[in-house]
């Protein structure tokens, strides 16, 4: 059999039973984090919710650390999923860009499910470390892409180079150059600031409320955030320099 043969190839019982198997394990240990918490967890006590022993977990997962590692990764990846979706369906008109459909898909989703939000932003487990350039690495930055995206769409990259911003270092002004793509091109440093800027605020007001410091808002807690991110995103549209008249312009997400 040929080598695209075997890579085409249907996955076989056993490997269909062990994917099961896997995916069962995580929903226990989601299940177990939603009731006790993200510290509680406990890889005899997802065994013991299965009826089967450690031992035969670790045939699955050999250690705690891959199991976080999976939860942590599905969380991303939910996550991501749940925010995509509300952008595909946004209804585009002033009140309500595709960031806006982002950003309250996230507060969403992470007041509904806070004890995974608290996995993936929560105080670090003891004595866990993600894998470089692992799972969970991978799926926090299709996160970042979809806000990069949303945030930007419709400015050419002249335009982006060119926002306001406080002067960077040099050394400052490197560094961003590296950390996000946008299109073809790196995302210009000005920009790369101005939306890890708008990140934080964004990701500060879900974190109080999904933790709880803003319950002294009560039911007003949703309007508070999304008149935050109209004004987060108009001051950061302010900034960003028109199009000179009789240039292109620049195709949503480029």
């Amino acid at each position: 059999m040929s080598a695209d043969a075997y890579a085409t190839a249907p996955p076989t019982l056993r490997q269909r039973r062990r994917a099961a198997a896997t995916r069962e394990i995580v929903d226990a240990a989601e299940s177990y984090i939603a009731e006790h918490g993200p510290h509680a967890l406990s890889l005899r006590a997802v065994a013991r919710s299965l009826g089967m022993t450690v031992q035969g977990l670790y045939h699955y997962f050999p250690n705690r650390d891959a199991l976080v590692t999976a939860l942590v990764a599905k969380a991303y990846e939910d996550l991501a999923d749940a925010v995509t979706a509300a952008v595909d369906t946004a209804v585009v008109e002033p009140a309500e860009l595709p960031f806006m459909a982002a950003a309250k898909s996230y507060r969403r989703w992470a007041i509904t499910h806070v004890e995974r939000f608290q996995l993936l932003y929560g105080a670090p487990l003891r004595r866990y470390e993600a894998p470089a350039e692992g799972p969970t690495t991978q799926a926090m930055r299709r996160i970042g892409e979809i806000f990069q995206r949303e945030m930007f769409a419709g400015f050419t990259t002249a335009q982006l180079a060119a926002a306001d911003t406080r002067a960077l270092s040099p050394a400052l002004r490197a560094h961003l150059h590296l950390l996000f793509p946008h299109g073809r091109e790196t995302l210009p440093p000005p920009a790369t600031a101005l939306l890890l800027g708008a990140w934080g605020h964004m990701h500060g007001l879900v974190v109080l409320e999904a933790f709880g410091h803003t319950s002294f808002v009560g039911e007003h807690q949703a309007e508070i955030f999304h008149m935050a991110m109209r004004d987060l995103l108009e001051d950061i549209h302010r900034r960003i320099p028109a199009q000179p008249t009789g240039t292109p312009a620049a195709p949503s997400g480029a």
